[in-house]
């Protein structure tokens, strides 16, 4: 089949729940020629929202410790129930009815001090126990999670996207494609993003330390950024 027929009978079979792996399976082709068709249709489907509504929210998480470090404008009202938890990288989970037992769920890991939207997960179709086992997972790494507004996990990885890009940073390849899942932005960001007002760089593990140095000096001398390397 060519490749419209191929999106379309993606298409299909993800109304029906399908996981991405169980659509490659179906179809007889490989994974990656299935996932970045499913998260075209993800952001077609949020974009278009059903009629210009987005699909209903059925949960927003994001790891305790996210505003460490950050400044956030107090009229928000936004809590981070453990502040003093580990800063500088964030993760957020938000979920959306795809059908009335099953979630559109995506995942995004920001660093807000510097570097944006360092990777993504999803969006993939789970079921209400699915989700809780993979929550649990997803945030393993932090000391816990909290419920959010939805408008709170859009200032931090919409924020954290636009403050790298300032300082000449693009964030994850396949950032824009999962974005929609959050809705709508506009900004500017209630949030002042970088430690403490300053860029702070702490390498990833599949980060290019000296690129990133190089394009921050770019932008700003050496007393105008930290870095940790």
């Amino acid at each position: 089949m060519d490749s419209a027929e191929l999106k379309e009978r993606v298409r299909e079979l993800r109304a029906e729940g399908r996981s991405p792996k169980e659509i490659a399976r179906a179809l007889k082709v490989p994974p990656s020629a299935v996932a970045p068709l499913v998260r075209a249709i993800a952001a077609e489907d949020a974009a278009a929202g059903g009629g210009g509504r987005e699909p209903e929210l059925a949960g927003c998480w994001i790891s305790v410790g996210w505003s460490n470090g950050l400044g956030v404008d107090p009229a928000r009202g936004w809590a981070d129930e453990a502040p003093d938890a580990d800063g500088g990288m964030v993760s957020v989970l938000v979920a959306r009815r795809h059908t009335w037992d099953r979630m559109t769920v995506a995942g995004y890991l920001a660093d807000v001090y510097c570097t944006g939207v360092k990777n993504v997960i999803g969006p993939d179709v789970l079921d209400e126990r699915e989700l809780r086992r993979f929550r649990e997972y997803f945030f393993s790494d932090y000391k816990g999670f909290q419920e959010a507004p939805i408008e709170l996990a859009r200032h931090l990885v919409f924020g954290a996207d636009d403050y790298a890009r300032s300082l000449g940073i693009g964030s994850h390849e396949e950032f824009e494609q999962v974005s929609p899942l959050l809705g709508a932005w506009e900004g500017p960001a209630a949030i002042t993003f970088g430690r403490g007002g300053r860029p702070y760089y702490v390498p990833g593990p599949h980060d290019d330390p000296p690129k990133v140095i190089r394009i921050l000096r770019r932008k700003l001398s050496y007393d105008e950024f930290d870095y940790d390397i």
